[in-house]
């Protein structure tokens, strides 16, 4: 099954020379410096270099960050500041919130905010992949590793690194608890849409399906309650996407759990999960129409034309049908016996 997701810009950042005339006085240390310009080059072509793949980037980020941790990580292995963590300005713009930059005078400013384009490069990357027509079962698998991934990078810099910062994020800002908690839940609930693609493929349980599917949509509401808080004019679009996403996921839940319910003969409260499901997905339609007239970042795109949005319309319908006639066919069943 093919998938859509949405994706926000990365972030763009102003070239550093490294070039710490005074400071990098012997040819070890030049070396060093040089090594960091040319590794950091590296590592921003790649972001846009469509043949780019997994083990490439984690190349590129282990050779620049290795390098980079030795201006942040102290020499002694004590707690003091590393003195070369702030010889450096650092240049990133945001995500959500245009052109205009944030500076820094921190490598910790700069291993947040890199480690960051680099989690956004994994959902990218899996939404490349997922997008194609006829993906294979080795893609798939390779669309959750990169969210996986990306998950991870986003809660080890909220964890571990965004604290360490001496200048407070800004609000609204990519590096801000609700931003990045966002990002890490939809990689979360994203990664989750294979498992379910694949359960259906597989024509796994139904009741698996609709718990999985249940929870999907769990999760793009807490991505949503997330963002509720920012500025609508950033994340407007980006909240209509996982409002549509929810709706999308209640509509596959009711409908498979309509399923299970018509399996056991209970057609009128399998009728009435499918109601519900109709319900669900009229929304999530009109939410794709709301998609793609919301201005703001992210991309531009037409879900509800989509192949992985008009298949379920056709299972809810045909699944719903099914449901009456077997209602209907119970029902005449039970006439005649109650007329034997």
């Amino acid at each position: 099954m093919t998938h859509w997701f949405h994706r926000n810009p990365l972030k763009a950042t102003a070239p550093v020379s490294f070039n710490f005339y005074g400071v990098a006085s012997t040819q070890a240390a030049s070396k060093i410096c040089s090594d960091l310009r040319s590794t950091r080059a590296r590592l921003l072509e790649l972001f846009t270099d469509v043949t780019c793949n997994h083990e490439m980037m984690k190349n590129a980020t282990d050779a620049y960050f290795s390098l980079l941790l030795g201006f942040i990580n102290s020499l002694d292995g004590g707690t003091q500041d590393n003195k070369l963590r702030y010889i450096q300005n650092f240049k990133w713009t945001d995500t959500l919130q245009g052109t205009a930059p944030s500076a820094q005078q921190d490598a910790v400013y700069e291993l947040a905010s890199m480690g960051f384009n680099v989690a956004l490069w994994y959902t990218k990357y899996a939404s490349r992949l997922a997008g194609k027509e006829d993906i294979t079962e080795d893609e798939a698998k390779e669309v959750h590793r990169s969210l996986k991934v990306a998950a991870g990078i986003f809660k080890h810099l909220k964890e571990s690194h965004i604290p360490k910062l001496i200048t407070p994020v800004e609000k609204g800002r990519d590096l801000e608890t609700r931003v990045i908690d966002a990002y890490t839940v939809q990689c979360q609930a994203e990664a989750q849409e294979v498992t379910i693609a694949r359960a259906i493929e597989l024509k796994h349980n139904p009741g698996l399906i609709a718990a999985l599917a249940y929870e999907t949509a769990n999760y793009y509401q807490k991505v949503d309650h997330a963002l509720s808080s920012l500025d609508p004019i950033y994340i407007g679009k980006w909240r209509s996407y996982t409002q549509l996403k929810m709706c999308f996921y209640m509509a596959y839940s009711y409908c498979y759990h309509g399923q299970t319910l018509l399996s056991t003969d209970k057609c009128g409260e399998a009728i009435r999960s499918l109601q519900e499901s109709e319900k669900f997905y009229g929304k999530a339609e009109a939410l794709c129409k709301d998609y793609g007239q919301t201005k703001g970042p992210g991309t531009t795109a037409k879900p509800s034309g989509h192949l992985f949005f008009r298949k379920l319309g056709a299972l809810v319908r045909n699944t719903l049908e099914k449901c009456q006639r077997e209602n209907g066919f119970i029902v005449t069943l039970n006439s005649k016996n109650a007329a034997g």
